[in-house]
């Protein structure tokens, strides 16, 4: 037998190396491992093993003989994946791992055409544009072409070349049948040109300037495939048409004696078709290179058995699958609990006692039934704007969490622009929410026209509001328009209530316009009508937690624990800067992970919680009318209930906020698709209310501000120019006073604080 340079002979017990990389394999995994050196379909299950399969499989190549490391090209679909797959051979086999082809699709071909740069024609020093690179590109050439960007917004244009990239398509390729798609095409010839005149490449081109090579230079093409005797792809549902096009001319046609293919991946946690990917690349590959050896692993090694039976229960409903079925030797384990409250709020308070509960018993020693580390417990939800009910929550709970894959409610970027405008209407000597809003959604501000105006505030001593009717030419027009459409926006919502101020704000922002223009907006657009909802728990008492405030007869907000009274949009954005900035996880400490079921899948927890389980969420109600849309949710729901190793929670409310409106909802199809025996239905039987509870407007007490003496009283001393002393604000002025009795309240001048006007009944203001 021969063996690669460096690699070890067998051992001196007689126990042949290959043979060493086998034990601790079951048997499915074994012939995976060992299968010929033809083309084959593994199809790995959650939690089967599927990474160990594709490095032993490697391995085992290597280790018998039957290629060099210089012969294996391993494509997977993240980087993380591509160094674990390293690290893993290079503890399993004492070579050199870099002479292999390990990587990404658009890392491997950036590695082919850096050494074949002028067959691709391409300079020897070509950079890489990232997405934000390539979207400035666009703009750039829009203004230089005097592109119409209401008509044509760049990141439209952006999303269209890389459809068509994806597609494999050139300008020349694409179908035109209509003028607008005809000057996107145009736009895309000179996207092309001007990349080519920069010597830059977006990570279309990356995949598609190598397919083309590979496609039209017999040479280049014959030696890769002489190169390669083995392809590994990992992740093979998640791969599309130009991807599996890439794939074929390296395998080459089934009668040419090419390289064997070993495609793994799983048909049933196929969720990315909104990014391109092309589930039935599977069956295709099946069918074009006469696949003769499928194995399937079935044996689950991460979750219990009643969890597997419930996945596959639910995706058996599928029809267009290749088919497979979990088990484990775990045992049942605890059966799936689901839990149906009366609304969001309810539903989220529920499940951060429950976690409360789990921790207890966890921390007490009881691994059997409860959870040690809050790391191992998640809250996957099918909708961004989702998260913003159980933060607030978390929050209150003062539980510490990390949203995965994302950014808190509060944090998200259409969040803090929407917020920056509220922030403008409440105070316009803001000059960071100025900063933040003043070009978003653009509005043809350059950098140069805000340097100016910030040097002549700064050269006054005013804020930039204020400067802006000394700003002439262009830049002044447009900055004058922005500050004039703020005061506007002012005007229009005096006398307004909260959720009539952000509606109102939402519709002649520009905001929602902007985003409905992006090729992933619909998230930043649910999040900012989730805002709405933020607004209307806030001033019904539903939100307030720690930073409670009560509801006086003027309209006003008082801070129980300041006394400091505030309009409701101010009490507001101070809720929402707390609530951003407090509870954060930091690195490393241990906290509950919140994240989409789209950011979770490869990812695994102890105790698992899915929300929201209702029809037009989940399913969402993008997909009630498509048979293929359906299909894809019930994958991403199987995803999700994979996720979890012990204890699974789904729930469901009766009725939640969404789009600004209370929802009367029906429990989600995929209850009735899950198996009777694997699940438990739970029920709070009679909620205990107690103060500030706020998971039910319609049973909790509302706060009660107690109210001292009015000015005849124990404040009768309170007036203009008394110094005053409060235990948050410190030392003061009084500058005026209105109100009597129960609703006097004093305006004082903070030195460190500035202005604040306060409840006399509730703030304790001592005499300096």
């Amino acid at each position: 037998m021969h063996f690669p340079p460096g690699v070890n002979t067998p051992t001196p017990s007689g126990a042949h190396p290959s043979s060493l990389l086998l034990q601790g394999l079951n048997d499915e995994q074994s012939a995976a491992v060992t299968l010929p050196a033809d083309h084959s379909l593994i199809l790995a299950g959650a939690g089967s093993g599927k990474t160990r399969v594709l490095t032993t499989r490697i391995a085992w190549l290597l280790q018998t003989g039957q290629v060099s490391p210089g012969g294996v090209l391993a494509v997977t679909f993240t980087n993380k994946a591509a160094k674990e797959m390293l690290t893993r051979l290079s503890a399993m086999l004492p070579l050199n791992v870099r002479g292999m082809w390990v990587g990404t699709f658009h890392g491997l071909c950036n590695r082919f055409l850096r050494a074949h740069w002028k067959l691709a024609n391409l300079p020897q020093t070509f950079q890489i544009l990232d997405t934000q690179d390539q979207l400035s590109a666009i703009k750039r050439l829009g203004k230089q072409f005097q592109v119409d960007e209401e008509r044509f917004p760049p990141k439209q244009t952006m999303w269209f070349i890389a459809g068509c990239k994806e597609d494999g398509l050139r300008p020349k390729d694409v179908d035109v049948r209509d003028p607008d798609t005809r000057k996107k095409v145009e736009l895309y010839e000179l996207y092309e040109a001007q990349c080519q005149r920069e010597g830059v490449v977006d990570f279309g081109e990356l995949m598609l300037r190598s397919y083309e090579l590979l496609r039209d230079n017999d040479p280049i093409r014959e030696h890769y495939r002489r190169r390669f005797r083995h392809i590994l792809i990992d992740e093979f549902q998640d791969t599309n048409k130009l991807q599996y096009a890439w794939i074929k001319q390296l395998a080459g046609p089934v009668a040419q004696d090419g390289g064997a293919v070993f495609a793994v991946g799983d048909d049933d946690q196929s969720i990315y078709a909104f990014r391109g990917a092309r589930v039935g690349n599977m069956a295709d590959f099946v069918r074009e290179y006469q696949v003769q050896h499928q194995i399937k692993l079935e044996q689950n090694y991460r979750s219990f058995s009643n969890i597997l039976d419930s996945a596959n229960h639910l995706i058996d409903h599928n029809k267009n699958r290749l088919g497979k079925n979990l088990h484990t030797t775990q045992g049942a384990g605890e059966p799936v609990r689901i839990y149906e409250s009366p609304t969001d709020f309810a539903e989220a308070q529920w499940m951060v006692e429950e976690m409360k509960q789990l921790l207890r018993e966890g921390q007490n020693g009881d691994d059997a039934q409860g959870v040690a580390h809050r790391h191992e417990i998640a809250v996957l939800y099918r909708s961004n704007a989702q998260s913003r009910v159980i933060e607030t929550a978390l929050f209150n709970a003062a539980m510490p969490y990390r949203v995965y894959g994302g950014l808190r409610f509060f944090e998200r970027a259409e969040i803090k622009h929407a917020l920056a405008y509220l922030r403008l209407l409440e105070n316009p000597r803001d000059d960071t929410s100025f900063m933040r809003v003043v070009n978003f959604p653009p509005r043809g501000i350059g950098a140069r026209s805000i340097e100016q105006l910030q040097d002549i505030a700064r050269a006054m001593g005013c804020p930039l509001h204020d400067a802006v009717s000394t700003l002439t030419g262009k830049a002044g027009v447009n900055i004058t328009a922005f500050v004039a459409k703020i005061d506007v926006l002012r005007e229009q919502t005096q006398g307004q209530n909260l959720r009539q101020i952000i509606e109102l704000l939402l519709d002649h922002s520009g905001l929602v316009e902007h985003y409905q223009s992006e090729r992933e907006g619909a998230d930043r657009i649910e999040n900012l009508t989730e805002l709405v909802n933020a607004a209307e728990s806030f001033v019904t008492q539903e939100g307030f937690g720690r930073e409670a405030v009560a509801m006086p007869v003027n309209g006003e907000m008082i801070n129980p624990d300041t006394g400091e009274t505030l309009s409701p949009l101010a009490a507001f954005l101070t809720h929402a800067a707390l609530e951003s900035g407090d509870n954060q996880a930091q690195a490393g400490q241990d906290a509950v992970q919140l994240m989409t079921v789209h950011a979770s899948k490869g990812l695994e927890f102890d105790c698992v919680f899915i929300t929201g389980m209702e029809e037009g969420l989940f399913p969402h109600e993008n997909s009630m009318n498509d048979y293929d849309g359906l299909e894809e949710e019930r994958r991403l729901m199987y995803v999700a209930i994979t996720r979890a190793r012990r204890r699974l929670y789904l729930s469901h409310s009766q009725t939640r906020m969404l789009h600004g409106q209370t929802r009367y909802n029906i429990k989600s199809r995929f209850f009735d698709e899950l198996p009777a025996h694997a699940l438990k239905w739970i029920t709070r039987q009679q909620p205990t209310w107690v103060e500030n509870d706020w998971h039910s407007k319609a049973s909790a007490p509302t706060p009660v501000v107690q109210r001292a003496p009015g000015a005849t009283g124990p404040n009768a001393w309170v007036r203009s120019g008394v110094q005053v002393f409060h235990t948050k604000f410190g030392e003061g002025t009084v500058v005026g006073m209105e109100g009597v009795g129960d609703d006097a309240r004093a305006q004082v001048n903070f030195s460190r604080h500035g202005m604040k006007w306060l409840a006399l009944s509730v703030a304790k203001l001592t005499q300096v």
